[in-house]
């Protein structure tokens, strides 16, 4: 088999050593070619020049963005995808049940590359952008993008520097408390509005240290997409929800909060601009963002603990 290893050097939990065990481990029994990103957006172009030339797999060791451009490369294609635990939060790994140590998940995703456990998922997009797991619009895109500007941090600081620009968002932008958007159906309807919405492609959402945090729980990646709006920004309601999503209780019967399900297509508009991210990359903000479900769009390599 034609494996492209993508790794980015410069992920949090990313080392040389684990670099050269797993690319040793990969290359016993099939054709692996080594390729580090050197910038943004660099994954999704090795990606797409993989299924081109017509690898069988790109394995990515990195953190959630890097995967998440190797499967914006990959998306429509049939060269599978798999991930590796090489970020500060490694969400979509997790949610596979892949162990938190790189080397002991490329142990697992071996296992499943020799039972050939490749299943096709659904994907959900935003202006284009493909996303394995969520897109945040409001409060989590502007804790993101705290985090961003102190980039050399996180490498070291990890979950406590995302609870500190929570809390400092928090305190500092209230504009993000000011103006409600709205969420449109397909027919450009409003369904509700809000002022934090998550547009979800699996569940958990997150984690905070090894505690998931579920507010849609059983959702598949082989299912449509779910919206979760908070319709008002205040600690009264935040509060019970993170607590409910954190001991794994339903959110949806929370008060101020919309759960939708089956979500195929999906509008949200805000004046002024809202910020978003997808899968924890922050992409700026807009006055109008387009979802879109697209089932059976990549093919993914699965832990057999996960099937």
């Amino acid at each position: 088999m034609r494996i492209l290893f993508v790794v980015n050097s410069v992920a949090s939990s990313v080392t040389a050593r684990r670099r050269v065990v797993i690319h040793k481990a990969l290359s016993a029994d099939h054709n692996v070619t080594l390729a580090e990103t050197s910038r943004r957006g660099h994954a999704t172009r090795l990606a797409q020049s993989a299924a081109r030339d017509g690898f069988d797999l790109v394995v990515v060791l990195g953190g959630d963005g890097t995967l998440n451009e190797a499967a914006n490369g990959l998306a429509g294609s049939q060269t599978a995808l798999a991930t590796l635990p090489g970020g500060s939060t490694n969400v979509f790994a997790r949610i596979l049940g892949l162990p938190d140590d790189s080397v002991d998940a490329a142990g697992v995703l071996l296992e499943a590359l020799a039972a050939d456990n490749v299943q096709r998922i659904g994907l959900g997009s935003v202006e284009g952008r493909y996303f394995l797991f969520h897109c945040g619009v409001g409060f989590d895109a502007a804790v993101v993008e705290q985090v961003e500007r102190r980039g050399p941090w996180k490498r070291w600081a990890g979950h406590p520097l995302f609870l500190y620009a929570a809390v400092d968002t928090w305190a500092r932008r209230r504009n993000l408390r000011s103006a409600p958007m709205r969420v449109l159906d397909a027919q450009g309807r409003t369904t509700t509005s809000g002022y934090f919405t998550v547009v979800m492609n699996a569940d958990p959402y997150t984690f905070l240290g090894n505690r998931s945090i579920e507010l849609v729980p059983g959702l598949r990646l082989d299912e449509p997409l779910a919206a979760v709006t908070l319709n008002r920004m205040n600690l009264a309601t935040l509060g019970p929800v993170v607590s409910s999503a954190l001991l794994h209780r339903p959110v949806d019967s929370r008060r101020n909060l919309t759960v939708q399900r089956d979500v195929h297509n999906l509008t949200i508009e805000s004046d002024p601009p809202v910020p978003y991210q997808v899968d924890g990359d922050y992409l700026g903000t807009s006055k109008r963002l387009r979802f879109r479900w697209t089932p059976n769009h990549l093919s993914l390599l699965v832990p057999l603990t996960s099937s």
